[in-house]
């Protein structure tokens, strides 16, 4: 303890104390060099607020150099300052280089500013999501089929960039799927990592559509890497599975001018005139798993959802 005590009554009391101030201020690089340092550590985040804060504080660094080696003529004191000043200018030098190399073609560009970047994505993590899928737009022709009902595997995951494709189950129009929505996300929800399933609707395209896909195991494997991406596609494809809800609640009428509403199923019951219940095989059946589209003749597709 005594030597401790020593050490930091030498740090603190070693030095003489200030008795007489300097009368005359330091020369305009030096005041300049602060003036960049304070603005400097008031940028932002992400790449532009990289190279806002390295932009300044390199130049701030670069000042006091100058001053250092002009003024006081302390060797220590410009060698410091422009080390730092080198280290800035590498930072805002590759942070350049970055921002450069994050160039996508103008459909990709154009997703990220209508869906990505309202929720704060970066540029970094877009990228990742991009070369998931090759940074491939794939062409859907009018009247092709993206899907068949019963025939086509469930291996990827799309989102449709342009047009509008058709759902159909049986013949029967269920909903349309328009663009920044994804065309299989109740079919990629219903199934596990390990398990494979085959869709239940037709898919057509009414337009020429575009749209991009990833594949099943390569976007899990993304999703394994960055834990962020996973969530981050959990909510978007929640989100978009209950826009397709909400779609086929619109077509859904039930005499006397009444609809069914998924937000308020209780309300719904109140407000219509109370009639007998029917036999057990009139009520709602249960979707099957790997299903989420399909119902039964009759029932609609959100009856799941609505309370008993």
């Amino acid at each position: 303890m005594g030597e401790n005590a020593s050490f930091w009554e030498s740090l603190i009391y070693a030095h003489p104390t200030c008795t007489t101030w300097k009368q005359e201020a330091e020369g305009s690089i030096y005041h300049l060099a602060s003036i960049f340092f304070v603005v400097g550590f008031m940028g932002g985040s992400g790449f532009f607020g990289l190279l806002y804060v390295f932009s300044l504080l390199g130049l701030g660094f670069l000042c006091s150099s100058v001053w250092a080696w002009l003024d006081v003529c302390a060797a220590d004191i410009f060698s410091w300052n422009f080390v730092l000043f080198t280290i800035c200018f590498v930072q805002f030098v590759y942070v350049t280089y970055q921002v450069r190399s994050v160039a996508f073609d103008r459909e990709f560009q154009e997703l990220y500013s209508a869906l990505f970047q309202p929720l704060g994505i970066s540029l970094t993590v877009y990228r990742k999501i991009v070369l998931c899928c090759d940074a491939e737009v794939i062409t859907l022709e009018k009247e092709h089929c993206y899907a068949m009902q019963g025939k086509t595997p469930i291996d990827k995951l799309s989102l449709l960039v342009s047009g509008r494709i058709r759902v159909t189950v049986d013949g029967e129009f269920l909903h349309y799927i328009f663009p920044l929505q994804f065309l299989d996300s109740p079919e990629w929800d219903s199934l596990r990592p390990t398990e494979e399933g085959i869709f239940q609707v037709t898919l057509t395209a009414e337009t020429d559509c575009r749209y991009v896909a990833w594949r099943r195991k390569k976007l899990y494997l993304l999703f394994a890497k960055h834990r962020f991406i996973s969530r981050l596609f959990s909510i978007l494809i929640g989100s978009d599975i209950a826009e397709k809800l909400y779609a086929l609640n619109d077509r859904v009428h039930v005499g006397q001018g009444f609809r069914y509403d998924i937000r308020l199923p209780n309300f719904y019951h109140v407000a219509l005139p109370e009639t007998p219940p029917g036999p057990p095989a009139q009520r709602p059946h249960r979707l099957q798993r790997g299903s989420p589209r399909r119902q039964p003749p009759g029932v609609p597709s959100c009856a799941p959802f609505l309370a008993p």
